[in-house]
């Protein structure tokens, strides 16, 4: 498969729909048996590299294909899975789950989970923490733009030391919202219950990143219970960013002769 076909490829497979069904197709990288050729196909192999970089712009990382110039084709039987997380209702929720389901049987290290949200429903922030908690591959969390209220929780559960923010990307925390309406004792209830979780969310926060349990309640309390916006940095003194810079995921596809 020549060049131009590999191009078209990958930018009809790669710039991915809002879904995030699917992951990144790798397409297939030609190589040659002579050294002419396989300094060329190396050559066009770095280019399709490029190509794939600019293809997952809907992505904060990069995904990267690096393979040995001496290889001729490549397919991978199972595409890794990058999830991207914008809403935090029922039907996202649902998503998240069968994603992170289907990661753990891609082969993939770590499963990327890329926010960039307002928040949402709490209640759907719980059904995708209990994905994470049940995956047994690490789960890595970046933010893009900006992780608010249920997108904030959702990334103080990437991993330790796989927490990652770009510099100019924003993080806000705040109480839980019920918005109850009705009748007083059903305001009541939907009030204790929206205590709980506030109470709950906070202190699962402090444990993702190491703290006591009522640190970022204090410091909520201490901000009269308004939203609480941080800079990247800021985040990171809280130890809720590890890394302030956007990871890049690469395969790696080699050749090794081994005599034994």
């Amino acid at each position: 498969m020549v060049l131009s076909q590999l191009k078209r490829d990958v930018r009809a497979a790669g710039v991915l729909s809002s879904s995030i069904k699917k992951g990144v197709s790798l397409a297939k990288v030609v190589a040659s048996q002579n050294a002419d050729s396989r300094k060329k196909a190396l050559e066009e192999s770095e280019e399709l590299e490029e190509i794939i970089n600019l293809s997952q712009s809907g992505y904060a990382l990069n995904f990267i294909a690096d393979v040995s110039p001496h290889i001729k084709a490549i397919e991978l039987r199972v595409d890794p899975i990058i999830i991207r997380v914008n809403k935090f209702d029922e039907e996202s929720a649902k998503e998240f789950t069968d994603l992170m389901s289907r990661a753990q049987n891609t082969g993939q290290s770590v499963i990327p989970v890329v926010i960039d949200s307002y928040g949402g429903q709490v209640y759907s922030l719980m059904s995708m923490i209990s994905a994470i908690r049940a995956s047994r591959i690490p789960v890595a969390t970046i933010i893009e733009g900006k992780a608010m209220s249920c997108g904030a929780l959702l990334f103080s559960f990437g991993a330790e030391g796989m927490r990652y923010m770009d510099p100019d990307a924003t993080l806000m925390i705040h109480d839980v919202s019920t918005g109850a309406i009705g009748k007083i004792e059903e305001v009541k209830a939907d009030a204790k219950e929206g205590e709980r979780l506030n109470k709950k969310v906070y202190e699962m926060m402090a444990r993702n990143c190491g703290k006591p349990a009522d640190y970022f309640l204090k410091l909520v309390h201490d901000r009269g219970h308004a939203d609480w916006y941080l800079e990247a940095q800021e985040a990171k003194n809280h130890n809720l960013a590890n890394e302030l810079r956007i990871p890049t995921l690469t395969c790696k596809v080699d050749l090794k002769y081994i005599l034994d």
